[in-house]
């Protein structure tokens, strides 16, 4: 396989609308595969290079299917540090929809952090949540999207 055999997965049922429309755009423009993977209905706009696939109700179900289907080379959009781990393991790719890629170098230390919370969390510790979706991030996803295409 070749890298313009590269798919795009997301894990679409936390994923920012303005980030999909994103994608949208990037799988009609450059030809791209674009995958969504949820547990609901999605609505998508018709076209050859975007699917959604829809898998059961269940903790991790999408995850699981990401990374059962993930090949080295794919992208993976998500927010789940234990998937974008999964990906990194497979030799692929994940960046979040703020823009963040996560790579070898730094995804261990985000899995210890995300423990930790979630031990503070579980212990009643009140740790807050992420700040609110900006344009700023919305760019910043845009602009590590457009490498990623650009390199492929």
């Amino acid at each position: 396989m070749n890298d313009t055999d590269s798919k795009i997965w997301v894990d679409a049922d936390a994923c920012p609308n303005p980030i999909k429309e994103i994608l949208f755009r990037a799988a009609e423009r450059k030809g791209v595969r674009v995958i969504l993977v949820a547990n609901q209905l999605l609505r998508v706009p018709v076209s050859p290079h975007i699917a959604v696939v829809r898998v059961g109700s269940g903790f991790d179900v999408a995850d699981q299917y990401i990374e059962d289907q993930v090949r080295a080379n794919d992208l993976v959009i998500t927010a789940d540090i234990p998937l974008a781990a999964a990906v990194i393991d497979k030799d692929a790719l994940a960046v979040n929809p703020r823009g963040e890629l996560y790579n070898a170098d730094n995804i261990r230390q985000k899995l210890t952090m995300r423990d930790f919370m979630e031990t503070l969390r579980g212990s009643g510790v009140h740790t807050g949540g992420p700040d609110s979706f900006s344009q700023a991030d919305k760019h910043a996803f845009a602009k590590t999207l457009d490498k990623w295409l650009a390199g492929r």
